[in-house]
């Protein structure tokens, strides 16, 4: 069996990679991480390009690619600590992809697809959601609350803008002031799907603090020679590799399973979430005391990889619930079933 990217996949992370190097730099970063506002222009850019119907099928207005293929795109983005709210709309868009019935698609999809009426997600309980990444400017909210899922318009709910560490993306508490439209479908599976591309992006980040960590090691001097050869620094490059490839074999496993073997998915999106919201907050953090003095300061770029990675995990169910999922699954109580409460929902 061939577990290498075919030549469409290599050429969707080529191109993910070569675009945001250029429009994602840490400058760029930096500059909305400071400023507050995303750059409306890179959002007409990966709308043209067509990334954010990716996961959506064709008939629905998408690119009608599967969810291997969104992950690839989600790791470059979190790379590059990507300002904008696509993750957000693709994880909405995987949600009532699966979850929708067929009227329910066509009245949202087509939007969510070619990014002029994007929508969010996130875990609610009795109406409110306490997390919503980029719920101000989207045209259509998913709340998952229990084991109902319900999609809300914009108008008819309430909110209210919170501060977070990462000032990279924007966060909402968001209050439904109505019952909003259920989706009667596989409401699980859909939440699986947005933990993978999740996933991946923490993978991304982690990969970024990965990268910049051993090249700071190889050019910082102490006593005549560099840190690199020092072990604890070397061996703490060492874990960061192992954990980063963890949450990537992790990652692509679930994503794989997603695309041909979708009754499996519970158990190892779960995997996927728990191993890569682990890895993400560890390697981040490890890189920043990698990093020595300068990686604490306001002027290292390192920092925006640790709080991106602390939301990224905070989000979908956190590692300790994952592992309590795998745990029930593994032991035949928690049998995987369409409308199964997803795995946090109510957390």
């Amino acid at each position: 069996m061939n577990f290498d990217l075919n030549d469409d996949q290599r050429e969707i992370k080529n191109t993910a990679r070569d675009l945001l190097s250029r429009r994602s730099s840490f400058e760029e970063v930096r500059r909305v991480g400071e400023g507050g506002a995303y750059d409306d222009s890179l959002w007409n850019e990966l709308t043209e390009l067509g990334w954010t119907g990716i996961g959506i099928d064709e008939e629905s207005g998408g690119v009608g690619f599967g969810v291997i293929e969104l992950a690839l795109l989600a790791e470059e983005l979190g790379y590059a600590v990507t300002p904008s709210r696509f993750l957000a709309n693709a994880m909405a868009g995987l949600v009532i992809s699966s979850a929708g019935s067929d009227e329910q698609k066509g009245k949202w999809l087509g939007g969510i697809a070619s990014g002029e009426a994007p929508a969010t997600l996130a875990f609610a309980r009795d109406g409110v959601a306490e997390l919503v990444p980029d719920a101000e400017g989207s045209a259509v909210i998913v709340l998952v609350d229990g084991d109902r899922a319900t999609v809300h318009d914009s108008a008819d709910v309430s909110v209210e803008k919170i501060e977070t560490i990462d000032p990279t993306r924007t966060y909402f508490r968001v209050t439904a002031n109505g019952g909003g439209e259920p989706l009667e479908g596989n409401v699980e599976g859909g939440v699986d799907r947005a933990e993978v591309i999740l996933s991946a992006e923490l993978t991304g980040i982690a990969q970024r603090a990965l990268d910049m960590t051993v090249e700071y090691v190889k050019q910082r001097k102490q006593f005549g020679q560099p840190v690199a050869v020092f072990q604890a620094v070397s061996h703490g490059c060492a874990e960061m590799f192992l954990e980063t490839e963890s949450a990537r074999s992790a990652t692509y496993g679930a994503a794989t399973v997603a695309d041909s073997d979708p009754e499996q998915l519970p158990f190892s999106a779960s995997i996927a979430k728990a191993v890569a919201g682990e890895a993400g907050p560890r390697v981040t953090r490890k890189a920043i005391q990698l990093h020595g003095g300068i990686g604490f300061t306001w002027e290292a770029d390192v920092h925006w990889l640790f709080k991106r990675a602390h939301l990224d995990a905070a989000q979908l169910g956190r590692t300790h619930e994952h592992r309590a999922r795998i745990a029930r699954i593994a032991a035949g109580l928690d049998q995987p079933k369409a409308g199964a409460k997803p795995v946090g929902a109510t957390a």
